[in-house]
């Protein structure tokens, strides 16, 4: 047997990530950085275009039970499900105080739910399931009752995909049809390939301590393996995919309703 080829280094090892627990999270500072971390940004932007998504897949046309649901689930989960999700263990670290975080998830909810009262009185009585699965999912998900068994891969994707999507579809519609039955699938889907996604970064940011190692291609080029260079793909997966969920739906209001 020959000789191994000689071996190229394709790149210099990545500088291990920031100690920033998600990579939308504002650096260390004011208190209000933290609690623009608590809205994960991204993620929320993710959420609320289902619900643009669902009303503008919707006949009818009518901007107010759009307006509403975007006000009820951004109060829901943009502020009241994280703010619970952050009292369990304090996953983005901030220093906000439990009492305040408990004070704001019950007013955002209560919030939510006054908004859809305002929407059973408008449109009907078609919104009541979906405010009680609403806040059942909210609370259920993020202070994982029930021996968290509700806090998996399988209800993220239908309670932060589906869920928001029908039930837009449902407040401008008053119905449901297997257009939005297929929209809703495929929000189960795409959410269910986030939620991959962010449970391995998250991992990587907030549990493992280094990595190492090295890939060798055939042509005898290396690459060192690092914390960043296994994170990286995962959180630029993750940005372009928000990116897409949102530019989509923008898309989708303007035809309909512009």
């Amino acid at each position: 047997m020959g000789p191994a080829p000689s071996e190229r280094r394709l790149r210099q090892p990545l500088p291990e990530p920031d100690a920033r627990p998600a990579f939308y999270a504002a650096r260390p500072g004011s208190r209000w950085r933290e609690w623009w971390t608590l809205l994960h940004p991204p993620y929320t932007a993710w959420h609320l275009s289902y619900v643009v998504i669902g009303a503008s897949l919707a006949p009818g046309g009518d901007l107010a039970p759009l307006f509403g649901a975007l006000g009820a689930f951004f109060l829901a989960v943009g502020i009241g499900a994280h703010a619970l999700d952050e009292l369990q263990g304090r996953p983005l670290g901030t220093s906000i105080s439990s009492r305040a975080l408990v004070a704001v998830a019950v007013l955002s909810l209560l919030g939510a739910v006054a908004l859809g009262i305002v929407g059973v009185v408008e449109l009907g009585l078609v919104l009541v399931p979906f405010i009680a699965a609403g806040t059942l999912l909210a609370l259920a998900y993020n202070l994982e009752l029930w021996q968290g068994r509700l806090h998996n891969d399988a209800t993220f994707a239908l309670g932060w995909g589906s869920f928001p999507l029908l039930a837009a579809y449902v407040a401008e519609a008053r119905s449901v049809s297997l257009a939005a039955v297929l929209a809703a699938a495929a929000a189960f889907f795409l959410s269910a390939a986030q939620r991959v996604l962010s449970t391995r970064a998250r991992h990587l940011r907030r549990s493992v301590q280094s990595a190492q190692g090295r890939v060798v291609a055939r042509s005898g080029e290396v690459e060192e393996v690092d914390t960043a260079y296994l994170l990286a793909p995962l959180e630029r997966a993750l940005v372009l995919l928000s990116w897409f969920v949102v530019l989509a739906a923008a898309g989708l209001a303007v035809s309909r309703f512009g």
